[in-house]
Order: structure tokens, then C-alpha cells, then sequence
């Protein structure tokens, strides 16, 4: 306890620096690029941050004293409150829990926050801030609304329309794309999946829990990681099997992600089957009206269904090289050409089959980040 005190008596220090928020935000993007490359050519300007920092009273007094009762989410890596600060805004309190030591933990911390520190789109989870008093906790704007899994597979509500389920997928599209290329510098986020959508108050889609994201710097092609974490059933093939890291990771998840939305199947069932393994016959066949989740009965449209399951079909290859891009698949689902010659591969290509994904008894499942920031 002492250490951790020291650790953290030194980082209030450097918070409360007359410049803490932008060299805060300048010390994580620093810590994540340490964590990826020594020399970096220097990105765009970093803009002004918004969030600051709380105090733990703050936090303490919003969250009932920290009380289970508040405990909405809790995953590999944090637990997540919910709260309700002074001035009335309900706000997600994650706290950092997993780490071998102090110092791996304040690194994480770190890098966290230089991911979230400066990224702000309306399909991202909004950051506030963050508190390091006893304890390192990162704040963002509470989806009172909850996370699309929730929505898409509570059997106690009615099912999630068609409409929300499109718009769902619009966003998440927007969003993961913004990661890629609208940010100082390339966020590959790791964990795509329907719990880590939150949605908003006006059922906007939210991507949250940056907790495995990682910087991509602008000359690598990739980069390999270890360990393999992540979601069992949303990995990439590359990714699975060799920790090979890039846009594409988050490509596939994505695809994973439009076909869970599509069919109202988890990635993976209780009984171990993989929604890829019952998909693809349907995806490859073309009856994909057998993809739709029967609670839906008719009441969908048929034309975004057929555009659906061709982005699904290109971003879940098992060859990460003739998958699309975040933004060629922005471009399909608001309308692109949709020309198989476009998208056509080599028939060696599709001969090669992805790996048997059935039997997970077999496999190591690896750790996933997950911690709700929704209701």
C-alpha cells in the first residue's frame, strides 16, 4: 500500500501541473507509442482536451461510496459504477482493477487515457475525465440505455426493431472509422462487440472500453501483440493465431458484429457454436432471409438486409488482404456499389477455409476486456 501511494502521490503531482491535462494527454499518447515504437514522427496538433480531473470525494459522494448496488459492468480489466454528479449528470466510473503491479497498472492507465484523452466523435463514448486519488478511474458520460446486447438479446423485452438494428450498424461503421483515420493517430480498439456498443440516449451507437486499443503508428503496415485478448468468436483469423494487429482486426469484428445484429445470435452459443460457422451457408448461398432473427417475422427491409450481409460477407474473409476497409465499408452501407467483380477473389483464395471454430473446448479462450459503461 505504501508503493501504490508513493506511485500515486507522484501522479497527482504531475496532474496538478499548470499544463496536467494537455501533458496528461500528451503523456498517454507517449506511453502508448513507447509501447509501440521508439521514434514516431510527430502526429497533428494536439487539440485542447475537454475532460479534467475529479476528486475522489466527487467520485465517492456520485457512486453511493462505491456501493454494489451502482455496479453495472465488470469485465477483465475494470468494474464500471454508474454515478450522479453534483450538478446532475449521470457519469460511468470505471476503475482499474487487473494488474500484476502498481506501475503496470498506472501504465495502463495511462495508455487508456491517451486513447480516450483526446478522441470525440458522436459514435465514441464522450470521456469527462479521470480521478487517480486511491485509486486510478477513468469517467464518461453514463448510456442509461445500455449496451446493444442487451437490447439485442434481454428475452424479458420486446426484440430490438429493424430500424435501431441498421442505425446500429450505420454508427458503429462511423465510429470504428473515425478510429482509424479521423484520429491524430491510428486506434485499432481490439474488442469490437455488442456489448462494448453502448447507445444513447436517442439510440445513437457508442463504441466504449478502449481497455485492449492499441496505437498503430503511421508507417507500420501492423504489429504483433501478446497476449491474445480480445472475444472468443470475434478474433480475427491473423490475429487468433499469430497476434498480427492492424485495422482489419477490428474489420472482422465488425463483420462478427453486423451478422449478431442481423440474426439475434451471439457469437458464440451455449452450446459452442460459432454465429460464423451457422452464417456462412446461408451467406454463401445467398439465402440470407435465413439470417434474420425470426422474432423480427417480416418486419425488416429487405434491401438493407441484402447490403448487411454483403458488407458481413467481405469483412468476415479469412484473408485480412481482401477484406474492405473502414472506409470502403462507410461507403457501402450508405449506399456504394455493391458489385461482386469489385470484391471478387481468386478461387484459390476461396477454397481456403477458416478454422473450425465449433469445438472451444479445445482452445484457450482468450481475456476480454468487457466492462459495460451502460445500464
Amino acid at each position: 500500500m505504501k508503493q501504490l501511494f508513493l506511485r500515486s502521490r507522484s501522479l497527482r503531482r504531475f496532474f496538478s501541473s499548470p499544463s496536467s491535462r494537455r501533458c496528461a494527454e500528451e503523456n498517454g499518447s507517449a506511453a502508448a507509442r513507447r509501447n509501440s515504437v521508439e521514434h514516431e514522427p510527430e502526429a497533428k496538433p494536439v487539440r485542447k482536451p475537454t475532460w479534467r480531473c475529479f476528486s475522489y470525494e466527487e467520485m465517492h459522494r456520485a457512486t453511493n461510496g462505491f456501493h454494489q448496488d451502482n455496479l453495472v459492468g465488470r469485465g477483465g480489466y475494470a468494474e464500471v459504477y454508474r454515478g450522479e454528479l453534483d450538478d446532475g449528470r449521470v457519469i460511468a466510473v470505471k476503475r482499474l482493477t487487473r494488474a500484476v503491479t502498481d506501475e503496470q497498472k498506472e501504465k495502463d492507465f495511462l495508455t487508456e487515457l491517451g486513447t480516450v484523452g483526446h478522441v470525440s466523435h458522436p459514435n465514441v463514448t464522450a470521456f469527462l475525465g479521470c480521478c487517480i486519488d486511491k485509486d486510478l478511474h477513468l469517467i464518461f458520460e453514463f448510456s442509461s440505455l445500455g449496451s446493444v446486447s442487451s437490447n439485442l438479446h434481454n428475452a424479458n423485452s420486446s426484440p430490438m426493431a429493424w430500424k435501431l438494428r441498421y442505425k446500429t450498424a450505420v454508427g458503429t461503421a462511423r465510429g470504428l472509422h473515425y478510429l482509424h483515420k479521423g484520429c491524430q493517430r491510428r486506434i485499432i480498439h481490439r474488442d469490437i462487440k455488442s456489448s462494448n456498443i453502448l447507445l444513447s440516449a436517442n439510440f445513437e451507437p457508442q463504441i466504449s472500453d478502449f481497455g485492449l486499443a492499441k496505437w498503430l503508428p503511421s508507417e507500420w503496415t501492423h504489429r504483433a501483440v501478446a497476449p491474445i485478448e480480445g472475444t472468443f468468436g470475434c478474433l480475427a483469423p491473423e490475429y487468433f493465431t499469430h497476434g498480427i494487429v492492424d485495422e482489419k482486426t477490428d474489420v472482422f469484428a465488425f463483420g462478427v458484429f453486423i451478422l449478431e445484429i442481423i440474426s439475434g445470435r451471439k457469437p458464440v452459443d451455449g452450446s459452442h457454436k460459432s454465429l460464423l460457422s451457422w452464417a456462412r451457408p446461408y451467406l454463401n448461398d445467398g439465402t440470407i432471409q435465413l439470417l434474420i432473427d425470426t422474432r423480427l417475422g417480416e418486419d425488416y427491409d429487405i434491401d438493407q438486409l441484402k447490403r448487411l450481409t454483403f458488407i458481413a460477407s467481405l469483412c468476415i474473409r479469412a484473408n485480412a488482404t481482401w477484406r474492405p476497409s473502414m472506409a470502403e465499408v462507410l461507403n457501402l452501407i450508405e449506399g456504394g456499389d455493391m458489385s461482386s467483380e469489385r470484391w471478387k477473389m481468386p478461387e484459390e483464395e476461396k477454397e481456403q477455409e477458416f478454422w473450425d471454430l465449433d469445438d472451444l473446448d479445445d482452445c484457450g479462450t482468450p481475456t476480454s476486456s468487457s466492462s459495460s459503461m451502460g445500464s
